[in-house]
């Protein structure tokens, strides 16, 4: 009788024992080797496009060429454009437009206040801020940028502008 308790007692011992004798070895997923193997079989992101200094300043100079060719200052008495970008940039935009009405003025002649019409310090009238905001290239090689313009918080709106490269410069081919 002694043997039906026993044999059930002993398969279990031979059962747990030959579990605890395998040679093979559990590996969980949060170990340093399983995430480094992960990681190198892991695909790997595209390279992100970026856009040359130069380019990015021929970006804004055309669209800032289109914001002033648009006259978001007509029926307003604005004295002067001032234009957020480097001071270079604004001199090449000078020169290219030297009779522009309102003329184009470095910042630094620019008085602005938060939630207030921009002033020429000059002449102490409302004046407009245009900026440009360049995205870096799109998978086509395509450029989005935003032109703004500002002359307070009632005075203020944007154009989406998408431009392709024609040859060594850009071309807008499409403004929303």
């Amino acid at each position: 009788m002694m043997t039906g308790k026993i044999l059930p007692a002993l398969g279990l011992v031979v059962l747990v024992g030959g579990c605890a004798s395998s040679d093979e070895k559990i590996t969980f997923s949060d170990e340093p080797q399983v995430r480094q193997e992960a990681a190198a079989v892991a695909v790997p992101a595209p390279a992100q496009k970026h856009l040359e200094k130069a380019d990015e300043l021929k970006i804004e100079q055309i669209i800032f060429g289109y914001l002033l060719e648009r006259h978001f200052w007509d029926g307003g008495d604005y004295s002067a454009v001032f234009l957020q970008t480097d001071d270079a940039q604004v001199d090449a935009v000078i020169k290219k437009y030297p009779s522009h009405v309102p003329p184009v003025k470095q910042s630094y002649r620019a008085l602005i206040e938060a939630h207030r019409t921009p002033l020429d310090k000059d002449t102490g009238k409302p004046a407009m801020i245009l900026s440009v905001d360049v995205n870096e290239p799109n998978a086509d090689d395509s450029v989005d940028a935003i032109g703004r313009w500002y002359a307070g918080d009632a005075v203020t709106g944007f154009r989406m502008i998408h431009l392709n490269r024609a040859g060594n410069d850009w071309q807008i081919t499409d403004v929303k």
